[in-house]
């Protein structure tokens, strides 16, 4: 499951801005990671926003670099790192990446961001997943 297939990618603007006004997010450098659950039908656990700003990087050719590295780390790293605690879950994660760093960075730079950025994520997730079972939420 290697792949990054249109199904994975966030396209709806109910979603996009239900996860924008009620999400949760943390800076993990050079990445801001928003992500909420959402109950609805869905055939992958995780559906995936990636976005670079327009207003730092002018140039299209710029962004889509970027945004290309991200993707990929992001793809190559999902199975092993956020998939396996999502398939347990019926709900969809929704889950948006913002790259908020400086400079255009190497391939590797992102590979190592990504993972963490994941880490933290899952983290966050069965932190909240504790919280949510005993009630005290």
């Amino acid at each position: 499951m290697n792949t990054f297939n249109k199904e994975e990618r966030l396209c709806s603007r109910k979603f996009l801005d239900l996860l924008f006004k009620n999400g949760s997010s943390f800076l993990l450098y050079p990445f801001r990671v928003s992500y909420m659950y959402v109950p609805v039908e869905h055939e992958f656990p995780a559906q995936i926003v990636i976005n670079v700003a327009k207003k730092r990087y002018k140039r299209a050719v710029d962004r889509n670099l970027i945004k290309r590295r991200s993707r990929e780390a992001y793809r190559l790293q999902k199975e092993l790192e956020l998939y396996a605690l999502l398939l347990e879950s019926d709900e969809l994660l929704l889950l948006s990446l913002q790259f908020v760093g400086k400079k255009i960075y190497d391939f590797s730079f992102f590979e190592k961001k990504m993972a963490a950025a994941l880490k933290r994520l899952i983290a966050n997730l069965e932190a909240k997943n504790t919280t949510g079972k005993d009630g005290s939420n």
